[in-house]
């Protein structure tokens, strides 16, 4: 039995960027608040609600992105995918409720509006993290589903190698 594993991150360089500038104003702003004394920006040393919005409105995005992850799995019975932190279990799709199911192409920005959990009239949901590639999935309900991928030839081969046309 063969099997497509894949998981992917947003790892990009420039979001790596934004953490750390995130993480280094952090201690840039605990350093002046509680070692010097002095405000930062508007919030005073004082001011503890302030700093306390501050630190509870950067740190959560951080570790949201952090633990972001999408993983997917084909493999003789369907496929599987889950979003982490989003999804506690992951999603199944069996091959007998898929109409079509192909890689393709596709416009992050202009078809979803950009990568993440996304939806869109006609174009039902996306699951993407990064990139231009896409596991396209049409159920038999009529819904829709694209799942990202930077496995683009090996997710072709096991989908050729499991999905039956017309089945």
């Amino acid at each position: 039995m063969r099997v497509f594993n894949e998981t992917q991150r947003f790892n990009q360089w420039w979001l790596q960027l934004i953490h750390i500038a995130s993480i280094i104003f952090l201690i840039y702003a605990i350093y002046h608040w509680y070692f010097k004394n002095e405000a930062v920006g508007n919030v005073a040393a004082g001011d503890s609600v302030g700093q306390l919005i501050v630190i509870l409105s950067v740190l959560p995005l951080l570790l949201v992105f952090y633990f972001l992850k999408l993983h997917t799995e084909i493999d003789e019975n369907g496929i599987k995918y889950q979003f982490s932190p989003f999804h506690f279990t992951p999603k199944k799709i069996t091959w007998d409720e898929i109409q079509h199911c192909h890689v393709r192409t596709y416009n992050p920005i202009l078809e979803y509006g950009g990568w993440g959990y996304r939806t869109s009239i006609g174009k039902g949901k996306a699951y993407n993290v990064k990139g231009d590639k896409g596991i396209q999935i049409e159920l038999k309900t009529g819904k829709k589903l694209l799942l990202g991928t930077q496995m683009e030839t090996e997710a072709n081969q096991i989908i050729a190698r499991y999905f039956k046309r017309g089945s």
